[in-house]
């Protein structure tokens, strides 16, 4: 990345794109997630892998740098959910949602998945980056829509340290160079603290320097707890 003015993401080159994948590789957990959450979903595929329950953005950067080396992934095009195909508003509405210098892919499926081709929205699910209101990554939090689904956001505990460790030097790596990205997530973090605080629950972080703790919304105030204190979820109660 030496001698080269990087506006966003999508200016990464193929060499930076492979570099952030080799140090952003660790597992999630000790044992395979997927084999836990998959029975719970009508198709038997993990809902991380299932395209009918989420369409993967990729910065553009990553489709260059995929497509000449790997046939694992292709352009969304709204069909590959054969049980349900999205309709002509759905794929306008998810379009529209996709921020500037990212693009929307479909892979081949759990069943052919490289893994080390896997996107940075896929070795990140169901984690973003946490920023409190005072502009501090402090760690990760989830996606909640997925709190009835994945089986991780209700085994916080079950995180490995490689994979907390790797995911906050890949942030801090890309923060560091990109303040529009930052901001994303700075804006995603702010939405759950309104949802939550509507919900009147805490945000369940796993703080950048190890740990768990509890968020209250509004005061934003810390509390260290036990992983077995983090909230469960139905079907993993």
């Amino acid at each position: 990345m030496k001698n080269r003015i990087l506006r966003s993401p999508a200016d990464l080159d193929p060499a930076d794109i492979h570099e952030l994948y080799t140090n952003f590789n660790a597992p999630i957990a000790g044992l395979d997630c997927g084999k836990m959450c998959a029975p719970h979903n009508p198709t038997g595929k993990p809902f991380c892998c299932d395209i009918c329950a989420a369409v993967p953005a990729a910065h553009t950067s990553e489709w260059k740098a995929l497509e000449p080396v790997t046939d694992l992934w292709h352009p969304w095009r709204g069909d590959e959910c054969a049980e349900d195909p999205a309709t002509a508003e759905d794929r306008s509405r998810l379009e529209a949602s996709v921020p500037d210098g990212m693009i929307l892919l479909a892979c081949l499926g759990p069943q052919a998945c490289q893994r080390p081709y896997r996107l940075l929205s896929c070795r990140q699910f169901p984690f973003f980056p946490y920023v409190t209101s005072d502009y501090r990554f402090l760690g990760l939090s989830y996606d909640w829509e997925f709190e009835n689904s994945c089986w991780v956001i209700s085994n916080l505990g079950q995180v490995s340290e490689a994979y907390r460790e790797e995911f906050v030097a890949t942030y801090d790596k890309l923060f560091a160079l990109f303040q529009d990205e930052f901001d994303n997530y700075a804006a995603r973090s702010e939405e759950m603290r309104e949802v939550f605080a509507e919900q009147r629950r805490r945000i369940p972080l796993l703080h950048r320097n190890g740990g768990f703790h509890l968020v209250s919304p509004g005061s934003e105030r810390l509390q260290r707890v036990d992983p077995s204190r983090m909230p469960q979820f139905n079907p993993y109660k």
